[in-house]
């Protein structure tokens, strides 16, 4: 409708402001808001989006190759090089027995074999944008299903390479010009023979790696020297890109490149301010590319093939859905974790359009063939954020772990009076300090394998989403005296905390608080016992500073005692008070006034003169004091 990019910009984002916030609201992925919003906006719908779709969506994809950075920041090269025989397994075991049978499928129902094995090729390939951006949003990346996902679709990135060079040599020596007269996919060594090829990938791996320790690192603490947080974003910005244009020269998928950048860097100083740095930029990109997919459905082509699009999109749907099933049941992945698996990979990937493309430019593919592949792909994506939710919502709920897992009748008694959500790190030190004292807990936790692995350590365990009711039931709540929330997701606290309150008003709730805000809301619920997970700590912190410098400890744990007491009370007393900033900000300053003033009287009429016990030898001799008889 109008050229102007200003123009494209308003409409791209006014769709997103609309749509996502809606989809969010019904409890939907953000991803499944992107895709509506691209379809309402294309040119298909009220056509604000032409034929600059397909442009917008190449240079969105440069989302995924940031994603993958900022994914690698986090994996320590040991890490990596720990989980390559599960990329190696399940990776390849998915893209080879995908490629197999829908090769098979593909050339069955009339399709000539080099276009066969293209589409086997794409049809391979599952979404890295749309796949991890919802196991993040869910927060699953800690689990089986999120680490089996990562490393299939590593596997998948690495293996575009082998397909990229594999395509050329299916052209017929009378096709070997590119259609159009060029093509935006021929790399700096494709005239060279494969043995030089193979060497160059190796090197420009090598080069990465060098360039992470040698170049960036020192580029980066040049710039912070500046302290223009600008000049620090723009270095990010060009790691990034320099990391994907060398993978591109040399034939290799630049989110690839740009994976293994992240994980040169993540042992780096500058490891958290390059996250932060282009956090919100890949933010905005996996967006745009989510609108873009949307915009690029063919309506026409889907139209016209009606039969022929539905088919073949449910038909690639299930053949992945139904071999990702079988490697997860061959890497031995419980149910729950094989069933999101199975719906999490089962679109074709973003990779596809590029493979399509460049078949079509070699003249394998035709325009019918490559519009029908390039709307099957779209659609398949579409589709699994909606698979997802009836995954989610109707199946899960009723396949998974359950129930108990027999094992030898001891002395525990079987009805617990306490049930425990969450059993990571803060959980468990909960979890074992009860055990400690001989105090069974009904744990509730959603990694199936960390179930499994707790119910061998002699725990009771439940599998699931803990805000669902029936699973609390199922858990004993109905009888349960005390109910302690270990888990870190601010929104689900927020709503376990209502569920229990309003249906099982008589159970005791004990809630982790990430900091001081959550506890306010926490506090205003009428929730009593919050428990901030970094004040005891962060005061024992303290405490230990003061005894290094000579202070006694027990006059510094009597103080710590107070210390906490009188915040826990001011903690109560600023929950009550309007949030407004400048009023927020005059009371605290308030609080800790009189906090120190009490603290200081305390330290003055408690002091005795031989609190020496708990000190040390080395101590008490700085004191001049007698040692312990």
């Amino acid at each position: 409708m109008n050229g102007s990019f200003l123009f494209a910009a308003i409409v791209f984002l006014t769709g997103a402001i609309i749509c996502v916030p809606i989809a969010k609201k019904f409890g939907l992925s953000s991803v499944l808001g992107y895709l509506l919003a691209g379809v309402l906006i294309g040119p298909y719908i009220l056509g604000f989006v032409g034929d600059e779709g397909q442009d917008i969506l190449h240079f969105a994809e440069f989302g995924v190759v940031m994603m993958l950075f900022l994914i690698g920041l986090e994996i320590e090269p040991k890490s990596f090089w720990q989980m390559r025989k599960t990329i190696i397994g399940m990776g390849g075991a998915q893209v080879l027995g995908t490629m197999i049978v829908s090769f098979l499928l593909f050339n069955t129902i009339g399709f000539d074999w080099k276009v066969s094995l293209i589409i086997s090729m794409a049809v391979s390939l599952s979404s890295t944008a749309i796949t991890l951006q919802t196991i993040k949003e869910n927060g699953l990346m800690n689990t089986t299903y999120g680490a089996s996902s990562f490393s299939i679709l590593l596997f998948q990135d690495i293996i575009v390479i082998v397909m990229l060079a594999v395509i050329p040599l299916l052209t017929d020596s009378e096709k070997t010009t590119i259609a159009d007269g060029h093509s935006d996919h021929i790399y700096l060594l494709e005239n060279l023979p494969l043995g030089f090829q193979a060497m160059a990938i190796f090197l420009s791996v090598v080069l990465v790696i060098l360039a992470g320790r040698y170049f960036f690192v020192p580029m980066l603490r040049l710039v912070a020297k500046t302290r223009l947080r600008e000049l620090l974003s723009a270095s990010a910005l060009l790691i990034v890109i320099a990391l994907a244009y060398l993978m591109e020269l040399v034939g290799l998928s630049p989110a690839l490149g740009a994976f293994l950048g992240g994980v040169v860097l993540a042992t780096s100083e500058f490891k958290h301010e390059l996250e932060s740095n282009l956090e919100p930029f890949k933010g905005l990109l996996l967006g745009l590319f989510f609108m873009a997919v949307g915009a690029s459905i063919n309506f026409i082509v889907i139209g016209d093939n009606p039969l022929m699009i539905s088919g073949l999109v449910v038909g690639v749907i299930v053949l992945k859905a139904l071999i990702l099933f079988l490697v997860g049941a061959l890497f031995k992945l419980k149910a729950d974790q094989r069933l999101l698996l199975t719906v999490g990979l089962a679109q074709i990937g973003e990779f596809a359009f590029v493979l399509l493309s460049f078949a079509f430019q070699l003249n394998i593919l035709d325009r019918v063939e490559l519009d029908m592949m390039l709307v099957v792909t779209a659609l398949t994506m579409a589709f699994t954020p909606i698979i997802g939710i009836i995954n989610e919502r109707m199946i899960l709920p009723r396949v998974g772990t359950k129930k108990v897992s027999s094992r030898q009748v001891d002395h525990i008694a079987k009805t617990h009076k306490v049930i425990l959500v969450g059993f990571g790190h803060f959980g468990s030190t909960v979890g074992r300090f009860l055990r400690s004292y001989g105090i069974e807990a009904t744990i509730l936790d959603n990694d199936s394998n960390r179930v499994d692995l707790l119910r061998k350590m002699g725990f009771e365990v439940y599998y699931g989403d803990a805000t669902r009711i029936d699973l609390l039931e199922s858990a004993g709540i109905a009888e349960a005296k005390i109910l302690i929330s270990a888990i870190d997701n601010s929104d689900n606290v927020i709503h376990l905390t209502k569920m229990v309150k309003e249906k099982y008003p008589n159970v005791k709730l004990m809630v982790r608080a990430r900091n001081r805000y959550d506890a306010y809301d926490l506090l205003n619920m009428g929730v009593e016992d919050v428990y901030r997970e970094s004040l005891e700590t962060s005061v024992k912190m303290a405490g230990d500073a003061l005894n290094h410098l000579g202070f006694r400890k027990y006059t510094i744990y009597r103080q710590a005692q107070k210390f906490i007491q009188y915040d826990e009370e001011g903690l109560r007393r600023l929950a009550d008070k309007p949030k407004t900033r400048d009023e927020y900000i005059f009371k605290a300053k308030e609080e800790i006034k009189q906090q120190e003033k009490q603290l200081e009287e305390d330290l003055k009429r408690g002091i005795i003169e031989f609190d020496n016990h708990w000190d040390s030898d080395q101590l008490r001799a700085a004191h001049k004091l007698p040692k312990k008889s």
